[in-house]
Parts: C-alpha cells; structure tokens; sequence
C-alpha cells in the first residue's frame, strides 16, 4: 500500500482543509483541472412517490408505489416479515414490487406441499424455480435425524463423517446423506425431473455460521468438509440452481468500513484447497475433491453486514477510521469483496439494527433504519455491480396493532415494531427500477470508487472509495454508464435537515465530456440520469 499526504482548500463545501490519510493503488487519486470546465449538463432528478409511512405496529404497506418488476439480471430474495399480511389478497403482489423470489419459510400453503400440507397427484406449485429460495440453517444438520454436531460448531470438523461406509446404521449422521436429501425438495412443488430427483430451488443460501474454529489445527479439517459439502450438494440440484452463504466471504468487514481492508487477504476458508488429513479418509473424504476451494463450488458469495444500532445514530460522529458509517459499510464491503473474488454478489439486508451487547442500544434488534438509510440502501448498494440480495427479518408473519407486551423483553420486536423501514426501502426499489430497470441489461458499467468528483468548484478532482469519502466527511457519489446514459446517486450521510452541499462530478471517458453539479439538502437520497455525449475533439482529462 502506498501512502499519500493530500490537502486541498474546501470551496463551496465551506471553509478549512480536508485530509486523505490512505491511498490505495499506484494511480494519482486527485488531479488539478487545468483551463475552464466544459459546459455542465443538468441531470434530470427521478421521481419521488409522496407518501405517508405508517405508523401502526405489525403492518407495512407494500401499496406506497405501484407496480415495477426487477431487472431479469437482478435478483432479490423475500426472508423478511409480513408477507402474511398481503398474501391472501394477492400472492404476487412482491413480485410487482421488486422481490424476485420468496424464501421457503415465508411460502403459504398453496405454494408448496409437505406431510402435513398434502397436494393431488399431478400438482405444480405456481412458484416458478426462480421465484423459490431456499436457506439452510444450523438446525437442519444439526438436528435429527443427521445430528451433525459440526453444523453448530467448527470445531467439531474431526470428528464429523463425510460418508459413512455402506450398512453403517448411522448412516445419517454424514454430510453426504444431509446433502442428497435436499434432492426431495422438488416433491414439494410437484416439478420432479422424471429421470432424477432433483432440488429445484432457484437459489439456495446457507446460513449455518459454524465457519470459525477456536483451534487453528483444525482449519484443514473446516476447509475439507465445506467443499465436500457444496461439491456434494451440487450432484443433487438443478442445472439452475445457485448456491452460496453468508460465509465464508472473500473478507468480512463486520461492519466497519477502515483503510486496513482495502488491502485484506482472502479469509482462509475461502480459498483453502482440500487436502486430506491423517483421519479424513477413514471418515469418508474422497479424492475428488483435494485441491478444490469452497470459492470453486459457490456460485455467488454474500459480503455484507447487517448493521448495529451506531449506524443509525445522527447525534454522533461517523467520520472516523473505525467509525461505524451506514453507507461506508454497504458500499466498502462490497468495494472490498469485488477485488477479492470475481464471483457474483448477493448481500443480506436486514432493515433492524442486529443484536450486540457490546453497542449502545443494540441489545435488541428493536431500531428500525431511519428513512434516508433504508431507502439508501435499495439503491445505492446496487451501483456496486451486486448480483443480489436477500431481504431478511428475524421475524415472520406479522399480526398488526397489538398491545404492548407485557414482558419487557418482548417490547420492540415482531408485532410490537413499525415496519415504516420497510415502505421507504420499497420507494428506494422503485425508485430506481422502475424508472432506469433498462439500463440494468447487463451491459452496463459501474463506476464504484472510480466515479470522479469535486467539492471545490471543479478545481480538483478525486476517485475516493468509501472509507475516503467517510473519514473526510464528502458527500457520497456512485454511478454507472450504459452506452449513452449515465446514471448517479449522490447523498450526504447524516446530513442535517436544511443543511445544503454542493458536489461536482464528471465523466471523462470513452470520448464522453460530461460535467453536472448536484445539489443536496440534508440526508437526502439523490438520484438523476442524463444523456452523454461525444465531445468532439475532446483532450484527455487533466
């Protein structure tokens, strides 16, 4: 990493100097604009829908826009909480309102059949493979009847059967039988291939957290039975079907957006190779796997981090190095984990703060996303070229304005929040796909840190990624480019109501000369597109 010292005076950003500390990369991060700027091109802003949030507890209104869809090209998993409040007017109402797919625990009876939830002979569920997820928790190894303890801990890799030999009586307790019983999933939604049975979920996420291990000696031993796992359960899924989980990921910030990470290594369990042990064979590992990767057999990774109760908090400073910063984080982990690894990525989105004892206010998931970030959040996290993500709640079917619990406990959870977060994510989906889904076609080219702006009145200009944006207090510019059009999302994180920022940026490129300013009030989530065009003759950029 190379290290640089830059100050440059504030223009009509306000008086004072601003510091970049860290530099990433060989290429000069700021430059001076020589001569007068090009004419600048206003952006035509996109739409806001007015409407009023809710305020009834165990409720949200999907009804706060209407109908969009999702780019064929984006993916975005319902795992959140209420679809029961909506479902039985009209099941395919989040469909038409950016979701692309339904978790199989946020499925009603109609979609799916089970032992208890019976369907005739000749049944197919109205979910299409696409519109079905599936995730995969501690529970379903761990428990009966595979009882795999590993699924709950790490460190209980040495122990744990990759296949049992053939009339073992506890052949269940194997990763491999755990693996090839997923393959009956497609019983339940009547679509069996006629040759094999097969899982025909569209996506499938694990979300087992066992990935560390207290003793390092075991790591080899983790690595092995995580690419057993995904190549094993990649025999019983459909040509269709992807698989990833929320860990391992290339590199985990845990929330924090720091300069450190912009130079982080690949997490070992990423990309260890498998490698047979002193005591791996004899439990079943075959060879076919030695020199895989978990990263071979995953066909996306999930980098992202659901936030702590300070990400949520105006009254406080976000701007330092280790300072917790809501778009910092969105946009830095994923900064981080594309340079990591080439593979698609989907992200969970939880719009409650997580739980940690360690944080002010963060004990209980009871804080919901102030407007600004849960809007924020549904579109700018998809300027960073992600696959997808996977909208997420701990809670499930809602049953709206009930009385306060009288358990102190329970206060501020399930029915007893305001999902209000939850409309001004939606607007934040419509927003921006139901105006500029077109230009999401997979030819589109994302700018990331490499969007180019200036605080200054065009005298300098910066390629900042998001922890430089944080630590010097900048307003945040993403954008991307699609043939002629450009699109950006610009906002100042934690802005004061009224308070005004001016930003300037450009895009000086594939003989394009384009120049705007935006103007930002408060926290505002700014969102505007317009059309490039050839400069003629135009020089390169200063």
């Amino acid at each position: 990493m190379k290290f640089f010292l830059i100050s440059l005076v504030a223009g009509t950003m306000g008086a004072g100097l601003w510091y970049l500390n860290y530099v990433r990369g060989p290429e000069p991060i700021v430059v001076v604009h020589q001569g007068a700027l090009p004419p600048s091109t206003a952006l035509a802003p996109t739409p806001r829908q007015p409407f009023t949030p809710t305020t009834r507890k165990g409720y949200w209104n999907p009804d706060v826009v209407g109908d969009f869809t999702l780019p064929a090209t984006k993916t975005l998993t319902f795992h959140a909480a209420g679809r029961n409040l909506h479902v039985d007017q009209d099941w395919s109402k989040l469909f038409r309102r950016g979701f692309s797919a339904i978790d199989k625990s946020r499925m009603v009876p109609d979609e799916f059949r089970s032992p208890w939830n019976p369907k005739p002979e000749g049944w197919t569920s109205r979910l299409k493979p696409s519109q079905r997820a599936l995730t995969i928790g501690q529970g379903y190894m761990a428990d009966p009847p595979f009882n795999i303890s590993w699924s709950r801990a790490g460190d209980n890799a040495p122990g744990t059967w990759y296949i049992r030999p053939w009339g073992d009586q506890n052949f269940k307790n194997s990763i491999a039988v755990a693996m090839q019983e997923l393959n009956g999933e497609c019983e339940n939604f009547g679509d069996c291939p006629p040759d094999k049975r097969l899982n025909t979920y569209g996506k499938i996420f694990f979300d087992i957290e066992n990935e560390g291990v207290n003793n390092p000696m075991n790591r080899q031993e983790q690595a092995n039975l995580y690419v057993f796992m995904m190549k094993t359960l990649r025999q019983w899924i459909s040509p269709y079907t992807e698989v990833g989980s929320i860990a391992p990921v290339p590199h985990n910030s845990y929330g924090y957006s720091r300069a450190r990470d912009y130079n982080a290594s690949p997490d070992w369990l990423w990309d260890m190779p498998a490698k047979q042990t002193d005591i791996s064979r004899q439990r079943g590992m075959p060879d076919d796997i030695v020199g895989k990767t978990f990263a071979d057999y995953a066909d996306f990774q999930m980098p992202g981090t659901y936030y702590l109760y300070p990400e949520f908090d105006y009254s406080i400073p976000h701007n330092d190095d280790g300072a917790r910063h809501w778009l910092a984080a969105l946009l830095g982990e994923q900064e981080v984990n594309m340079k990591l690894s080439p593979k698609k990525r989907i992200a969970w989105h939880w719009l409650f703060n997580t739980q940690s004892s360690d944080f002010p206010n963060s004990e209980k998931a009871k804080n919901a996303a102030p407007p600004a970030i849960a809007e924020g959040m549904a579109i700018f996290y998809w300027f960073t070229g992600a696959y997808g993500a996977l909208f997420w709640d701990d809670a499930n079917e809602l049953k709206p304005d009930q009385p306060t619990p009288a358990d102190v406990n329970l206060q501020g959870l399930g029915n007893d929040r305001v999902y209000a977060c939850y409309e001004h994510y939606i607007h934040g989906l419509w927003r921006l796909f139901k105006h500029h889904g077109d230009l999401f076609n997979g030819r589109e080219k994302y700018l990331n840190e490499q969007t180019e702006c200036s605080v200054d009145g065009g005298k300098t200009w910066y390629k900042f990624n998001a922890n430089q944006l944080k630590t010097n207090d900048l307003p945040f510019v993403r954008a991307l480019v699609n043939g002629n059009q450009i699109l950006v999302a610009a906002t100042q994180p934690y802005g004061k109501a009224g308070e005004r920022k001016e930003v300037m940026m450009r895009y000086v490129e594939d003989g394009y000369q384009f120049y705007t300013t935006i103007n930002l009030t408060g926290d505002e989530i700014y969102l505007g597109r317009a059309t490039l065009r050839k400069a003629a003759g135009a020089r390169k950029k200063a």
